[in-house]
């Protein structure tokens, strides 16, 4: 989008809603308004707020967070919110701008803010930047919960024993997951735990589950595969007889289909082991469409294919 462009969206959108927040105001029924960039994001702040609150997620189903662009109607949603959560760490690459220029009005908050940089992944081939994807690693997206909790009690103080009490319930769920992660990854055998997928997302789930992983692109969908990377990724697998390669459903399909056939040619037969959610969760709706349900997936699907 035009910086012009998205400027001058930006201030009529503001008076608009400006003239919509009078009239809350004025509501004692009016609910807390509060909009987030990922489904991930979304899904934790509904777990916390329950019905006390009003949640929107922009980046639905299928959706690349580092290729996704502010519509106009995304920026009447976020200058209405009373309150906007984000990642951070450069995964909403292209609504960095608009985040900027919005956190001068209102609260924005990125839930990685406060994870300490040593349990971060810092990646040379992205700009020497962190790795973003922290929701690969529920401990650390436990931490993330705990920063929506914090920042919830503090922006909403007549709903704040009840968030914090939501949060804590949630994160019970969380660290049980994540004792679940460990056994079920545990279960492939060692020699067989590797994770091959169309972009590097799934960092944090290797260091933190004992599985190696290896992307085709870097960290951001941004950058650019070539020739050398494929055939550089199918002699890995075929030197290292890996069983099954697995696609993202937010990520094309193309890449790993050009990896399965690079491994082919060196006359090797690799599976499609599935698909996995990397940046973005399922269909509404459906047990993949929460972030507890999506990690499950991901990991049923992996053992499934490894074992």
């Amino acid at each position: 989008m035009d910086y012009r462009i998205t400027k001058w969206l930006i201030l009529g959108v503001i008076v608009i809603s400006g003239c919509g927040k009078v009239a809350k105001e004025n509501s004692e029924n009016a609910h807390f308004n509060i909009v987030t960039t990922t489904g991930m994001i979304g899904d934790a702040v509904t777990n916390i707020v329950g019905d006390s609150a009003d949640v929107i997620a922009l980046m639905g189903p299928g959706v690349d967070p580092h290729l996704y662009k502010a519509t106009q109607g995304d920026l009447q949603k976020l200058t209405g919110a009373d309150l906007i959560f984000y990642n951070g760490l450069h995964l909403e690459g292209k609504m960095g701008e608009v985040l900027e220029k919005l956190s001068h009005l209102k609260p924005v908050v990125a839930v990685a803010q406060n994870i300490e940089d040593t349990k971060l992944r810092k990646v040379p081939e992205f700009n020497n930047n962190y790795d973003p994807h922290i929701w690969f690693d529920v401990s650390l997206w436990i931490e993330a919960v705990r920063e929506i909790d914090i920042t919830l009690q503090k922006q909403d103080k007549r709903n704040a024993a009840y968030y914090h009490k939501n949060a804590m319930n949630y994160i019970k769920q969380l660290e049980s997951l994540h004792a679940w992660v460990i056994q079920r990854v545990g279960t492939i055998p060692k020699e067989q735990r590797t994770l091959i997928t169309a972009h590097d997302a799934f960092g944090y789930f290797g260091e933190a589950y004992d599985i190696e992983v290896k992307g085709l692109q870097g960290i951001s969908t941004l950058s650019e595969y070539g020739l050398r990377d494929v055939s550089v990724l199918a002699k890995f697998i075929v030197d290292h007889k890996i069983k099954a390669v697995f696609v993202e459903t937010s990520v094309s399909q193309k890449s790993i289909n050009a990896v399965v056939q690079g491994a082919q040619e060196r006359g090797f037969e690799v599976s499609i082991g599935g698909n996995l959610y990397s940046d973005a969760m399922g269909e509404e709706g459906t047990p993949e469409g929460t972030y507890i349900g999506m990690v499950t997936a991901n990991v049923n699907t992996i053992v499934e294919a490894l074992k």
